[in-house]
């Protein structure tokens, strides 16, 4: 790729990651909570004696109750509360309601603040996460500061794919376990040597997801480790692995987040001095 093209397409790819992150419902710069939602009812509103407590500035004491009987949901708005469903229209009476696990997700409104049930594959927890639409990081938001995009980072990669898609059980910044389905590696070399990295894919992704963690976690990007996609394989088996384009996962922008980290077969021996630093 010709170096003026490369530059471009960077600085469109940041602006873009720019915008994700304060975009509602899935930019975690404008997420204000994260409850976890047990079985059985649990009420929302701004009393503070509440299990779920949103801003008073635009939810009265008692907004409504969420209703869980394993993975089916309910919610119920409480008498005089003003609720409304994504559509705009005022919810009304008790009704069902889906996760974000999902392709339709089930967003309810009260003043500025959206919620829905938060979820994640391979487990049976679930969360209520708000976000709220006026919050000033959507327009105040700045990214973390990057090392000077390189080609040298950006990188021809072999997939291997597995026989089988493999589940893989990684663990998230909340202590627990998520599942992951794992479609190959993918496998590049640095500085003549090969290094491999557990793809992830779903069967309706249009890229490959990979978590890792490199030596540069000591030093100048997040402990925990970062994200990287690269385009689906072509027709030999090949696609481009850009490190200059890895990115902080959502717990570095938010406390409000589940973020899955790097599985231990994806720590590489290697400071990749590419890609987002850790913010400060």
């Amino acid at each position: 790729m010709p170096l003026g093209q490369f530059v471009i397409e960077h600085q469109e790819w940041r602006a873009a990651r720019r915008d994700r992150l304060v975009r509602p419902p899935y930019g975690p710069a404008i997420w204000i909570g994260l409850w976890e939602l047990p079985e059985g009812a649990t009420r929302v509103g701004a009393d503070s004696s509440l299990p779920i407590v949103f801003p008073r500035s635009s939810a009265t004491d008692f907004v409504g109750t969420f209703y869980r009987s394993r993975q089916d949901l309910e919610f119920e708005p409480a008498p005089g509360a003003t609720v409304h469903s994504a559509e705009s229209s005022i919810v009304t009476a008790r009704m069902t309601i889906q996760s974000d696990l999902g392709d339709s997700a089930t967003d309810l409104a009260v003043g500025s603040i959206r919620f829905r049930v938060h979820g994640e594959r391979g487990t049976d927890r679930r969360w209520v996460r708000a976000w709220d639409m006026q919050h000033a990081a959507r327009d105040t938001f700045a990214l973390p500061d990057e090392y000077m995009p390189d080609t040298t980072w950006r990188l021809a990669a072999r997939f291997d794919a597995y026989e089988e898609p493999r589940t893989f059980q990684v663990p998230d910044i909340l202590q627990g376990i998520q599942e992951f389905r794992a479609t190959g590696e993918v496998v590049f070399r640095v500085n003549e040597r090969p290094y491999r990295l557990i793809a992830f894919a779903n069967p309706t992704s249009t890229t490959l997801f990979i978590m890792f963690h490199d030596s540069t976690a000591m030093t100048t990007t997040y402990q925990g480790g970062r994200y990287v996609r690269t385009p689906l394989p072509d027709s030999t088996g090949w696609t481009v692995l850009d490190f200059n384009r890895a990115y902080n996962p959502p717990c570095v922008f938010s406390v409000y987040s589940t973020c899955a980290l790097p599985p231990r077969e994806n720590r590489l021996a290697l400071a990749v001095t590419a890609g987002e630093k850790r913010a400060r």
